[in-house]
């Protein structure tokens, strides 16, 4: 393992992902050029013991998703943080699609902002796709120290070959604290992103878009108040937020601030879509459940608008009379033609066709766990009175656990993968099921012609059978990039 000292030589090999770049650079020219980029093989997962009563490191998991392998549907290679605490949750890449244009930048390093204990780890994937390697970390304390940032959580590659981290409040965990840290391509601490007096009111996520000259950011909330579990009286409080924050691109100056308002609370992930010359994309409030189209006006400035939304359920037996469906993830296709999004406490995972944006058509829905599913204590009450709960099917004799959480989709758009953890005080609150059991991954089969969604009763992936005890499965990434990943410009 590595020490706060311990750096290792990268040896830099540009032209990344040769044979599928025009010129040269990572990524693909266009989304449709990408769509038609090989089949994965691989996908990253970020897997975590914090939390967990583990007293382990967290760590990247490499899992095999190539079906003509003999290792498929199993973690090949796991590669352990050097401290114990992190929570690693989201990741993202030095270089991307961003940089396709640019035959010196290299898709190499694996960025991996750890939640709790505020470190990013850089991992390096070039050398050895299947056991990616320690490259270095950025320390939190020089983190705190330069910009006052802490709680990093999405990172993405800018075409410059600067990194852009969002952070979601200060060493204290207060949200008034949040902001954007800039690395350079070495990640080493540059500054904050944005101007002086222009953070946001709360930080999770964000997209670029560069033709547009924006950059949007979501509100989860204070870390102080996420970080030991949700209580709905914080939401009374003001410690989450429901705005969006327009910001000048690459400038960092707020121009707007967006109160989605009760029909917006908590707007976790963002993305535009993938055509770099549209002005529109979606955002999923978590807790309203509420899918919001967001839309450039004539005049410059942004509006938004309801497109779907996740009626809550009656339930008898939950700790409240109603539950959310609880949109904790989304993503778009690669052709701009469906949306798919979760419904952690539901259970079930969704398909609408986006190709009029104003007007999602459900073109898929299938349950993969949830707390209502056949034989758990909670129940759903129907108008008429009676209760209902789901059959949610098992995979080679599993049971599904938890609810699904975070996604990833081929590049063809044909398959999509599911974790099932959000965070682990989250987890253990509504699912301690998967703190004792650990998570898994699943495969959904995509019907991309007439739509449609069906279980892959071949694929599953037990992070129960850990060799160090039960883990939690997080993000997943592909090592050439995919939907969520990268952005062209």
């Amino acid at each position: 393992m590595a020490t706060e000292t311990e750096v290792v030589t990268p040896v830099m090999i540009n032209g990344g992902d040769k044979g599928c770049c025009k010129y040269g650079g990572p990524g693909y020219a266009t989304p449709l050029a990408a769509m038609s980029g090989p089949r994965e093989k691989l996908i990253y997962v970020t897997s975590v013991y914090t939390g967990t009563g583990i007293d382990k490191p967290d760590y990247l998991a490499t899992v095999d998703v190539d079906p003509s392998s003999p290792s498929y549907s199993s973690v090949i290679h796991r590669l352990p943080m050097p401290f114990v605490g992190d929570e690693l949750h989201h990741s993202g890449w030095n270089s991307c699609s961003s940089c396709h244009g640019d035959a010196s930048a290299d898709r190499r390093f694996l960025v991996l902002p750890s939640l709790m204990s505020g470190r990013i780890y850089a991992i390096d994937t070039k050398e050895n796709p299947k056991a990616p390697s320690l490259y270095k970390y950025v320390d939190p304390k020089e983190i705190a120290d330069k910009t006052g940032l802490a709680f990093p959580h999405t990172a993405h590659c800018l075409a410059s070959g600067e990194i852009l981290v969002s952070c979601l409040g200060d060493e204290e965990g207060n949200a008034k604290g949040n902001g954007f840290l800039l690395l350079d391509s070495d990640f080493n601490i540059k500054n904050r992103w944005e101007k002086p007096g222009h953070s946001p009111l709360y930080g999770y996520d964000f997209w670029y878009q560069p033709r547009h000259k924006t950059m949007i950011s979501t509100s989860w909330g204070a870390p102080k108040a996420f970080s030991t579990g949700f209580d709905l009286q914080h939401v009374a409080d003001g410690l989450y937020g429901s705005h969006l924050h327009v910001y000048s691109w690459p400038g960092g100056e707020m121009k707007q601030l967006i109160d989605l308002g009760p029909t917006g609370l908590l707007p976790l992930e963002i993305r535009f879509l993938h055509e770099p010359s549209k002005d529109t994309g979606f955002v999923g409030s978590a807790l309203s459940s509420n899918m919001i189209r967001f839309f450039k006006n004539s005049d410059e400035t942004w509006s938004h608008e309801v497109v779907i939304s996740v009626k809550p359920l009656k339930v008898e037996n939950w700790i409240l009379p109603e539950m959310p469906g609880l949109i904790t993830d989304f993503l778009i296709s690669l052709d701009d033609r469906f949306i798919y999004f979760v419904n952690w406490l539901h259970g079930d995972v969704r398909q609408y066709n986006i190709e009029d944006p104003k007007n999602p058509v459900l073109t898929g829905q299938i349950w993969v766990g949830g707390l209502l599913q056949k034989g758990s204590p909670v129940k759903a009450v129907g108008e008429d009175g009676n209760t209902f709960q789901y059959d949610v099917p098992q995979i080679k004799g599993n049971s599904l656990r938890g609810g699904p959480q975070m996604i990833q989709l081929s590049l063809d758009g044909k398959r999509l993968y599911a974790t099932n953890s959000l965070f682990s005080a989250w987890d253990r609150q509504f699912y301690p099921e998967i703190m004792e059991k650990g998570s898994h991954i699943i495969q959904i089969d995509v019907d991309t012609d007439k739509g449609g969604l069906t279980l892959n009763p071949d694929f599953f992936v037990d992070f129960g059978t850990e060799p160090d005890g039960p883990a939690l499965a997080h993000e997943m990434r592909y090592p050439g990039g995919d939907c969520t990943s990268d952005i062209w410009i």
